[in-house]
Formats: C-alpha cells, structure tokens, sequence
C-alpha cells in the first residue's frame, strides 16, 4: 500500500477513535455525572409533596384553646413544566391579568429556581379553589394543589399577643440558615408565634408519589420508603385569661391605648391588651397583605404593640415608687409633712397642683399632691450622704433600675422597648456638663419629664409593690406540651429581689394607694368588696411641640392582702386617670376576680364599651385616608371597567377615561329593550376556544 494510502487511513482511524472517545465520554457525562436528565426524568414520573405538620395550639391558663388549626390549600408551580397551557384561560380561573403571571412565575424562578415548586397563590378562596380544581387537569405537570395547615382562632382576639405566621423570604431564610427552613416555608412572624417559633413549628414531612404518562397519580413511590411523616408542633399552655382578654378589648373599644394584667406571684401575664385591636384572622387567608396594607396605613397604628413597643410618661403613679425610694433612704418619713398652697415654688416657676392642702405621706399619695413629692425627690437628690448631684441621681436611677424601669423586662414577645430612666449623662448630653442641677428635671418627681415607660413596665412596678420587694419577669408561656428542650422559659422562673426594702416601707405605701381607691382620686372606681391599691395618673404629652390632651392612666393591685391581679390602663389623649382609666381598671379587676361584672356595675361597663376616645388628631387623619382611599377605590374601579372592555371587544385600543365616563352614563340611562329577547347570563368561566369562537361570531356580526 502507498505511504499516503498508509497515512490517510491512520487519520481516518485516529478521527474515528478521537469520536468515540468523545461519544463514550459524553454517554458517562449525562448518564454518571449529569443530574439534569435524572431530574427531567424524575420530574416527569415522581411528585414530591411537603407534607406540612401541624403547628402546636395554644391554650389559655384555663385550658381553653384560643389559638388553632385548620387546613387551607395553596396552588403551586413547577415553573420549568409550565408548557404549552392556554394563558388566558388561567388567569381567568384565577382572576389575574398575564402581566401578573409572569411576574409571579419569575418570582418562583428566582426564588427557588425553575424545576422547584413554589406557591403561586396561597390559601385559595372557596371559589376559586373549586374552578381550579375542576381545571386542574388542563395545566399538565406545571400546577397542583397542596393542603396546609392554618391558624384559626376560636375567640377571635388578642391579635397583638398571638401574632400571625407568614411565608419565608430570602432574609429569613439568611437569618436562619440552619434551622431547616426552605422557601415556600411558613413561620411566626410576630407575638408568641415568633418568639415560640422552635416549639410550635413540629417537623415537615415528604411524600414521594409515582405518577403515568398521563400525569395521574398512581401511588406512593417505592411503596412509601422515600415517605418521611410530619411531626406536629407541641402546644403551648399559657397564663393569658381569654376571657379576661376578650373584656379587655370591649372596653378599649374605640379608644387608643393598652391594658397590661399581671399575677404578681407567678409573673404571668393574665390580660395584654393593645387598642385599637383588631381580629387575628385578618392576617390569614388570600388578602392577607392587602390587610395588612389597610393596618399599616391606619393613623391609629394598630399594628403596633403599645403593651411592650409604646413609650408614655408614667404620670402620678410615678409617686408611690418616689416615696419607697425617699423612706429607703431616710430622707422622710411617714409624717413628714409639707404645705401645698396649690403649686411647688421651689424652684422659680410654679409647678402646679390640683389638690392643695397639708398632707403627711399617705394623704399625699391619696390626693396625688405635687409640691409633695418635688419636695420629696429635691430630698432624695440634695441628700448630704452624696457628694455631689451626679452620684445621688446615679443612685435614684439605680433605684428605678431595680424597680424594673429603664430597661427591657424580657418578657417572650419580640419588640420590647427599654423606656427611659435619666441619668447625668442624660443631661450631660442635653444642657452641657454640670450645667444642670435638681430644677433642671423636678418633673421627674410626678412621673413628667425625661423619664418614659412601656404599660408593661408599670404593670410589673404593681406586682413589685404587692410582692413587698420582688417579681418575677411577666411572661405569657407558663409551659410547654412536649417539655422545655429549647430552654425558652428558664428565665421565667426566678424570683428578682433588687434591694432589700423593709415590708414595713411598702405597707405606708400601700396605706396610701388604699386610700386613693376609698377616698382619694380613685374613689369613683371602688369594686364593692374588694380592697383595692391603686393610683391615679394624669400624664401630660406632646405632639411635635404642640401640647395634646392628657394622657389618663391608672395603674393598681388587689386585693391588698395575698394579691392575685396587678394591672395598668393607659387611654391616650383621654383626660383625667380617675375619669376613664380608673373605671376601666376596675371592671377588669372585678372580672377576674368575681368572674362577673356585678348588675349594678353593668350600666358603668356600657358607658366605657360605647364612649369614643379616639384623639382629635388621630380622627383627623383618619378623615385624610379614608377621604384618599376613596379616591384610589374609585380610580380602580374605572381602570378594571376599562379592562372588561378591553377584554370584551378583545381589542388592545385604550379608551380614554372621558369614553369610560360617557359609556357609563350611557349605561345609567339604556334604552327600553323586551327582556324576553335578552340572552340568559351565565356565571361561568370557559377555555380560550370556546370563547374566542363565540368572540368571532361577535366580530363578523360587526364587520
């Protein structure tokens, strides 16, 4: 053979081997190293479903469930198996336009790519789930339909405590990168749904199920061995009193502010509420964000937990923790007296009072006397057994700080706010170091100035004063169905002893809070045959600079001997503390304590239920969004009723809003038809064939 015979033949032959080399190659590639095949493959003939577990109910301190489950059903999307369906006839079971589809099949895509489900509408409405569910077989391998569990509440309230769940984001899951979480995930997003979140959440499940060519379901794939079972969450039994709660709400009816109820021996928490209220289940179901939108923008910002998140000025109950601290440190006594002639002058400006006359300390804290207690603290503040001002307002902080105040309780809700107790680095900060002295804040002497509180924090400073010395930090869990694995309630079960202050101190105070309930501020808020211990509060507020109206608080304890209720009520901008929250804490103290509001106190419960207190300011920017949001209502109405034409006429002309205007009023006025001739209207939806064929019969009628 020729050498170049020779030689091309070798070429030919390394050619040949060089290829199927390559062949082999690729084979193992896709058979041995390449997913991509095995998950089409998979994709085509296996369906895994998360099985969702039951998150732990919730129980009240006796034993009533006030938080729940029941099922609702998302519709999900394999956006790589959304292949050839009609479009059209989708978005119109499902009520969406197609610019709407594609966002929602782009946003499945990027947030947990193309060939994994995601939720495309969650929590279907009745309707709507029936005509996709009766179309299902339409959309191929590209839509199914998923059961879940959701939250239901039986008594329909303390929203601001239980809090709601809500889908994973990409920050979530950042935040909880080893926690098993996965998009399309549910968790808790506020109140105990968060803060328990690890209790409630139990373990989802996988079933793996094989499926025909015609995409139906045949069974479990590999008769269930790739099946892991959900595990429920453990339920949590709390110290909340849903009753309690429910009265609560009633009577903050129409008001803004907050009730926080204690046991003073346990710490838990008995009623927490955040007015305005509104119902849990509002944050479930198909429109939860639009609800939420609606609570976010209302003036009266309900969304926020006043009980833990709200700063206010503590007002004259602010005296009762001034006097423990003047007697603890020997600056006064029970029967130190001092004249109030209807103003403290000691410092230049007057500081008015409401209530002059000559009081020893228990008439001072009945009649809630000012020039009382700014003499008090100047006392505490100009005490000799200090060196200077700075280390004896260090120690009347530090005394606060004891009392609870100043900052976080750690109570097991998120969002707890620390309040403000002054210190001289406070007013270092404001006026210039040393260029202050006990003139510059004698307001913090009846609960005014600088100094700020959460109602919790007043709520436990009661439990403090009715323990004689001690609490235990407020909490709403008192335990966990399936043990404490996660050591969430070990804090709750130490008992805080700050200072060592004599009993004997306490009781003159409590001689004094006695006797604003028998004869003091108080006294038209008695409870028949119960002592209670309890101090009025007018707290001043501004707005912006501008002065508002009042503040009314009340903060008590009963009964005085083996307390079982300590409880605070703030209504904002509402006037007196003996005109609304007084009454208001009085029904609250009697319900928990007799289970019933008495005959003759019913009338008094219906004046605070139906009494609006709104404030004028909030009421006014109220008018401002309901005014604007019937403005966007209307303007979406026109824009939908511009769409139904479009999609009617099936034409992509865009009429102008005048054409809209003068359409609609020609629809106003119509011309007189026999109903006999007119078509029979059906209310339902049919595929994109059938409704163009009727579409063209329509056209060429025009035509």
């Amino acid at each position: 053979m020729p050498v170049f015979n020779q030689s091309r033949s070798r070429i030919i032959l390394i050619i040949f081997l060089v290829a199927f080399i390559i062949i082999i190659a690729q084979l193992f590639y896709l058979q041995v190293i390449s997913v991509k095949y095995q998950r089409l493959a998979d994709e085509n003939a296996i369906l895994r479903t998360t099985i969702y577990p039951p998150r732990g109910l919730v129980f009240d301190r006796n034993k009533k469930a006030i938080l729940n489950n029941t099922l609702t059903y998302d519709l999900m999307v394999t956006p790589s198996q959304v292949k050839g369906i009609d479009t059209n006839f989708f978005c119109r079971l499902m009520d969406i336009d197609s610019a709407e589809f594609r966002e929602r099949i782009i946003s499945a895509i990027i947030k947990n790519k193309s060939f994994r489900p995601s939720v495309f509408e969650a929590s279907l409405e009745l309707q709507k789930y029936a005509r996709i569910q009766e179309n299902l077989w339409r959309f191929q391998n590209g839509f199914y339909i998923q059961e879940r569990p959701i939250r239901s509440y039986p008594y329909n309230c303390a929203a601001n405590i239980v809090g709601y769940i809500g889908e994973v984001d990409s920050n979530y899951l950042k935040k909880h990168t080893r926690e098993g979480y996965q998009s399309g995930d549910y968790a808790g997003m506020t109140g105990i749904e968060s803060t328990y979140e690890k209790a409630l959440m139990g373990e989802r499940g996988t079933h793996v199920l094989i499926k025909d060519n015609f995409n139906r379901i045949k069974g479990p794939y590999e008769n269930g061995a790739m099946d892991k079972e959900a595990v429920a969450g453990d339920n949590l039994y709390t110290s909340l009193d849903i009753e309690l709660q429910q009265e609560g709400e009633k009577l903050m009816n129409n008001k803004v502010g907050a009730i926080v109820a204690i046991d003073p021996k346990t710490g838990g928490i008995l009623a927490m509420v955040s007015a305005p209220a509104y119902s849990p289940s509002y944050l479930t179901g198909s429109k939860r964000r639009k609800h939420y939108s609606e609570l976010y923008k209302d003036p009266r910002l309900p969304l926020l937990n006043r009980t833990v998140s709200a700063y206010y000025p503590p007002g004259s109950t602010f005296k009762t923790l001034q006097a423990l601290v003047a007697l603890h440190e020997g600056v006064i006594t029970p029967q130190t007296t001092f004249s109030c002639s209807g103003a403290f002058y000691g410092c230049g400006k007057p500081m008015k009072c409401l209530d002059p006359g000559v009081f020893q300390l228990q008439g001072a804290i009945t009649h809630s006397c000012n020039t009382y207690f700014a003499n008090v603290m100047q006392r505490v503040i100009n005490n000799r057994q200090f060196p200077n001002m700075d280390s004896s307002l260090s120690s009347w902080a530090h005394y606060m700080n004891a009392f609870g105040l100043g900052h976080k309780l750690g109570v097991d809700l998120p969002s707890e706010k620390s309040g403000l107790i002054p210190t001289p680095k406070t007013y270092n900060k404001i006026y210039g170091n040393k260029h202050w002295n006990f003139c510059t804040f004698r307001s913090l002497s009846i609960g005014q100035g600088e100094v700020l509180t959460t109602p919790l924090q007043v709520a436990n400073e009661m439990a403090y004063l009715a323990n004689k010395g001690w609490f235990i930090t407020p909490h709403l869990v008192d335990s966990i169905g399936g043990g404490d694995k996660f050591g969430l309630l070990e804090r709750f079960k130490e008992k805080h002893i700050p200072l060592e202050i004599p009993d004997s101190i306490f009781e003159f105070v409590h001689n004094g809070m006695q006797g604003v309930m028998e004869s003091g501020t108080g006294r038209g808020s008695k409870v028949p045959g119960i002592v209670v211990c309890g101090k009025t509060g007018t707290a001043e507020n501004y707005f912006r600079g501008q002065a508002q109206k009042d503040h009314s608080f009340f903060a008590a304890f009963a009964p005085r001997k083996n307390p079982k209720i300590a409880i605070m009520v703030i209504c904002e901008n509402a006037g007196f503390g003996a005109t609304w929250a007084a009454p208001i804490a009085s029904l609250m103290i009697e319900k928990y304590l007799n289970d019933t509001i008495a005959a003759n106190r019913k009338p008094l419960e219906e004046r605070m239920t139906k009494t609006s207190l709104i404030p004028a300011l909030m009421q006014k920017q109220m008018e401002t969004v309901d005014s604007l949001q019937r403005v966007k209502e209307a303007e979406t109405l026109l824009k939908n009723y511009l769409q139904n034409i479009k999609d009617t006429l099936q034409s992509d002309d865009n009429l102008t809003e005048d054409e809209i205007k003068a359409i609609k009023t020609k629809k106003t006025n119509p011309p007189k038809e026999n109903p006999a001739k007119q078509p029979p209207q059906k209310d339902i939806v049919v595929p994109g064939k059938q409704k163009n064929a009727s579409l063209n019969k329509k056209d060429s009628l025009k035509r």
